[in-house]
């Protein structure tokens, strides 16, 4: 009984669904890795409620140090995988504006370890150059981060 229970269950098959369109995503490299000097991470553009199409991209880790291009009208998301950094700012309103849903969840794990995510929305609100950044002074309990990461800095270029 038990194993016809899984085979049917909804909530399963949306997971295997999900991961199975990650997995093709990843193939054709929708979701693949950051290019120095483009916006070659992961974006997505969706319908909005007027038919327009709303594009966003999300920013985590693997962008620090790097420059991402949008247009004006982008959604940006800063994912950053641990409850340890600062909420992530943007340095000039005129260009990103913050876009509300700042967080900083934490996750359940054992003390130490700074499970969680710390993240901001913003929307690139007109021409010019901004900056996303964060600050961690620990990269684990009782332990200082090394060199290089304890910052986190995007450089965030919007254009028309």
């Amino acid at each position: 009984m038990f194993p016809s229970t899984v085979r049917s269950c909804p909530a399963r098959r949306v997971l295997h669904a999900g991961f199975a369109a990650l997995a093709a995503a990843t193939l054709t490299g929708t979701l693949g890795g950051c290019s120095s000097g483009s916006a070659g991470s992961p974006s997505s553009a969706s319908a909005g409620p007027s038919g327009s199409t709303t594009r966003s991209v999300v920013l985590d880790e693997r962008e620090r140090g790097r420059t991402v291009r949008v247009t004006v009208g982008t959604l940006i998301v800063v994912r950053l995988h641990s409850a340890y950094w600062s909420t992530p700012t943007g340095s000039n309103p005129r260009v990103l504006a913050p876009a509300g849903g700042a967080t900083t969840a934490t996750g359940t794990c054992p003390p130490g370890r700074g499970c969680g995510i710390s993240s901001a929305r913003f929307t690139a609100r007109g021409s010019g150059t901004a900056h996303v950044t964060a600050r961690r002074d620990a990269c684990g309990e009782a332990m200082r981060c090394p060199p290089g990461q304890g910052r986190y800095d995007v450089t965030v270029t919007v254009t028309r």
